[in-house]
């Protein structure tokens, strides 16, 4: 996890001792796009605090950075970051997202958790465009310890997410998981399927999907950014969950992902590992986002 830490501690280091005046704003801004936060995002924060410092006659970097880092604790605070559960009510999560950002791992882990955590649990493999998607998921599940309703390569992802929402009701299950086909290069009938799999859901699960989370590979930093664009501009997107942590030192993804989409991030992965996915919680992803090079090591 240590990479992450410290983003805007390295910013402080390189405008120490520089005067606080307009360049030194501009510079901000630059830093702040270049750590993933996004444009729109990174203005919003440097216009505020220009105008701050002004007001409060703010004369140093470090009042600046603790400035900022009360914005930006706000803004990831802001939103519903927790999946709400209930024993032996059935909730069914639908989860998006483009081949290779961790989407089929993200659900064996969280299956997983769950299922420690007491509940029963199915996973619906609705991703029927690759055979190495289902049998992917086949194997975390087996990790899991949770059931798979599975389908043969190319079958209809409807047919998968109904029987699998039959299978849900009739083994009494809490939880259905259901994986999507992560391609994006024909949006339209990427997302006419996306369409169609919510409303079967809807027809035999009235008031479901009760979550529709986005994975996004927090590497990809602006182009992570474009897709949660699209996908909640076509899918009615309501959470994310942010892969891959673990190696990259862009973190503030996440700030331009719920400042400029209102999109909470429910999830962060750190790793391969089946424990590896973690609740998102603000405060400690602030503390990480402004630790010190020693503390981020640890």
């Amino acid at each position: 996890m240590g990479l992450l830490g410290g983003i805007f501690q390295k910013i402080s280091k390189i405008m120490s001792g520089q005067k606080i005046d307009d360049p030194f704003f501009d510079e901000l801004e630059e830093q702040l796009i270049l750590a993933d936060v996004g444009g729109a995002t990174a203005m919003e924060l440097v216009d505020g605090l220009r105008a701050r410092s002004r007001k409060e006659k703010m004369d140093s970097v470090d009042a600046v950075a603790a400035s900022l880092k009360a914005e930006v604790a706000k803004i990831l605070a802001e939103g519903d970051h927790e999946l709400k559960l209930e024993k032996g009510k059935l909730k069914v999560i639908l989860f998006l997202g483009v081949n290779g950002v961790g989407k089929t791992t993200t659900i064996g882990k969280l299956a997983s958790q769950m299922r420690q955590d007491g509940y029963k649990v199915i996973v619906a493999a609705a991703d029927t465009f690759r055979a190495a998607a289902i049998d992917q998921l086949e194997v975390w599940c087996k990790r899991a310890q949770v059931d798979l309703i599975r389908h043969q390569e190319g079958a209809d992802p409807g047919s998968v997410v109904f029987d699998a929402l039959a299978a849900a009701r009739s083994r009494k299950a809490d939880v259905l998981l259901v994986d999507t086909a992560g391609r994006l290069q024909n949006k339209a009938n990427l997302m006419e399927e996306l369409k169609k799999i919510c409303r079967i859901i809807q027809r035999e699960c009235p008031g479901q999907p009760d979550e529709v989370l986005l994975v996004l590979d927090a590497a990809t930093g602006q182009n992570a950014l474009s897709q949660a664009r699209l996908f909640k501009e076509a899918a009615g997107v309501t959470g994310v969950v942010l892969t891959k942590l673990d190696g990259t030192a862009k973190g503030g993804i996440v700030l331009g992902i719920q400042n400029e989409y209102q999109l909470p991030v429910k999830f962060t992965g750190w790793g391969e590992g089946i424990r590896d996915l973690k609740p998102f919680n603000a405060d400690e992803f602030s503390e990480r986002l402004f630790a010190n090079e020693t503390e981020s090591e640890g």
